[in-house]
C-alpha cells in the first residue's frame, strides 16, 4: 500500500458536511457500511460515508460487502479512487441518504470472531489482580495469544445487552451460585476485519498479510468479570465474554488508514518475534497511531464524560500478526471473519481501556458529575449505563479520520 492522491489533505468535498473539521468520514475515509432507509422493509444494502450523508453502492452493482471484501486489494484500491472522484468537489451530484435517516446493521456477514490479546499494559494489569505473583504468563512474549469467541452474539452500536447471568463463586464461598453478573465491564478495542481468505492447509507469510486485511471497525467486549475468574481457568474466557461484543456500523477501510502507520518495535530487552512473525518491513511500518477513547453516560448525567484515552500503538502485537498467526498452522481465514485486539490499554492509569483498570478491580470507584450537582460513583456498570467507544486517527499534513459510534447500554437481567 501507498499514500496516493485520495489521502491529499486539500482535497475537498461537494457534500459540506465531509469538508467539517470534525467530521469522522471526510473525502479521504469513506468507510463502508450496511444501511436501509428508517421504516423500510427494503433490503439492506451496502453504503460508504460521507460526511453526515451515505452514498448507496446498489446501483454500482455492489449488493454484498463479503463479496466485495474478497476481491484483490488493486481492486478494492481502483474502488477507492472511483469513490474519491464520485464524491470531491466538482463532480456530479448523486443522490445520498442522510444517516439521521438510516437504521444500520453489522457491516458484512461476520462467519467467525477471534479475540486476541495483544494490549501487554492490559495483560500486566489484569495479571496482577488475577495472578499477584505471576502477571505475565511466560508465553505472552512470544505468542499472539487469542480466543475463539461467539459471532451470533456480535451486534451493532445501539443494540441495548442484558446484563448476563452465570456462576460466580466469592472468595470466602464454599461453592458458587448462580446469578446475575454484579461486574460488568468494557473493553477498549479494534476489530480487524479479513478481506480475502486463504485455503485450508495454505498459510502465508508477515509480508503477505497486508493483502488479507480489509479494515477496522470500533469493537467492545463486554465482560463480566465476576464470571470470568471462576471459569476461565483451564480454556480461557466463555460465558464471561460470548453473551455479546458491540461494534461500529462502520468499516474504515484499511487504504484510508495508510498515512497512519508507523513502525513495530519492541521494547529493549524484550524477545523479538520469532521468524515466521518478523520481517525488514513489518518492522518499518506494521503499527498504527490510532486513538481510542471510553466515554460513559449513566441515567443520572446530562453529558457523557470521557473514562480513559489509549492508543492502538500500545499493542504489543501487530494486525499483520495476528493474521499471519491465525493461518500459520493451515486455518482457512474467510471474508468478514473479525479478529479483535483485546483491550488497548496504555501505561498511564489514564490509559486504561476497562473498568476492571480504572477501579483497580473495583477497589477504587470513579466519581462521576450528575445533573443535579450531587455526583455518583461506578466501579462496574449498573443497569441503564450506556457506554461508548470512539476513535480516531490523525497527524499534521493529514484528514483526521474517524470510526463511528461504538455504543450499548445495559439492560437488567431477565
Amino acid at each position: 500500500m501507498s499514500i496516493d492522491h485520495t489521502h491529499d489533505a486539500a482535497a475537498l468535498s461537494w457534500v459540506a458536511s465531509a469538508n467539517d473539521p470534525a467530521t469522522d468520514f471526510p473525502l479521504q475515509n469513506l468507510p463502508f457500511c450496511s444501511f436501509r432507509r428508517q421504516g423500510s422493509l427494503e433490503p439492506w444494502r451496502v453504503g460508504v460515508g460521507i460526511g453526515d450523508q451515505i452514498l448507496d453502492l446498489s446501483a454500482w452493482g455492489i449488493t454484498e460487502l463479503n463479496a466485495l471484501m474478497a476481491r484483490p486489494s488493486r481492486e478494492r484500491r481502483a474502488l477507492r479512487h472511483r469513490l474519491f472522484d464520485t464524491l470531491k468537489a466538482g463532480a456530479s451530484e448523486v443522490e445520498l441518504v442522510p444517516q439521521a435517516r438510516a437504521e444500520f446493521t453489522l457491516p458484512c456477514r461476520i462467519g467467525d470472531y477471534t479475540d486476541f490479546y495483544t494490549g501487554i499494559h492490559h495483560a500486566r494489569a489484569v495479571g496482577r489482580l488475577f495472578r499477584p505473583d505471576n502477571p505475565l504468563l511466560p508465553n505472552y512474549q512470544w505468542v499472539p495469544i487469542g480466543y475463539h469467541g461467539r459471532s451470533s452474539s456480535i451486534v451493532v452500536s445501539g443494540t441495548p445487552l442484558r446484563r448476563p447471568k452465570g456462576q460466580v463463586k466469592p472468595p470466602d464461598a464454599e461453592a458458587p451460585v448462580f446469578k446475575p453478573s454484579a461486574r460488568i465491564d468494557c473493553e477498549l478495542e479494534l476489530g480487524l476485519f479479513v478481506g480475502p481468505g486463504n485455503a485450508l492447509g495454505e498459510p502465508f507469510g508477515i509480508d503477505e498479510a497486508d493483502e488479507h486485511a480489509f479494515g477496522l471497525t470500533l469493537l467492545n467486549d463486554w465482560s463480566a468479570r465476576d464470571v470470568q475468574p471462576w471459569e476461565y481457568q483451564p480454556l480461557g474466557p466463555f460465558l464471561a465474554k460470548n453473551f455479546g461484543t458491540t461494534i461500529s456500523p462502520w468499516i474504515v477501510t484499511m487504504e484510508a488508514l495508510e498515512p497512519f502507520r508507523i513502525p513495530f518495535t519492541r521494547p529493549e530487552g524484550d524477545p523479538q518475534p520469532l521468524p515466521y512473525l518478523d520481517s525488514p518491513a513489518h518492522r518499518a511500518g506494521a503499527s498504527y497511531d490510532i486513538e481510542m477513547e471510553v466515554w460513559l453516560k449513566t441515567p443520572a448525567m446530562e453529558q457523557p464524560v470521557r473514562l480513559s484515552r489509549s492508543n492502538l500503538r500500545h499493542a504489543y502485537w501487530s494486525l499483520a500478526q495476528m493474521l499471519t498467526h491465525h493461518a500459520s498452522n493451515g486455518c482457512n481465514l474467510q471474508p468478514g471473519d473479525l479478529l479483535g485486539t483485546g483491550t488497548i490499554s496504555g501505561p498511564a492509569p489514564e490509559e486504561a481501556g476497562s473498568l476492571l483498570e480504572l477501579t483497580q478491580g473495583g477497589k477504587q470507584p470513579i466519581t462521576l458529575p450528575t445533573a443535579d450537582g450531587k455526583g455518583e460513583q461506578r466501579t462496574f456498570l449498573l443497569d441503564g449505563d450506556q457506554l461508548g467507544l470512539r476513535a480516531f486517527a490523525h497527524k499534521p499534513g493529514f484528514r483526521r479520520i474517524g470510526f463511528g459510534p461504538c455504543d450499548g447500554v445495559i439492560l437488567p437481567a431477565r
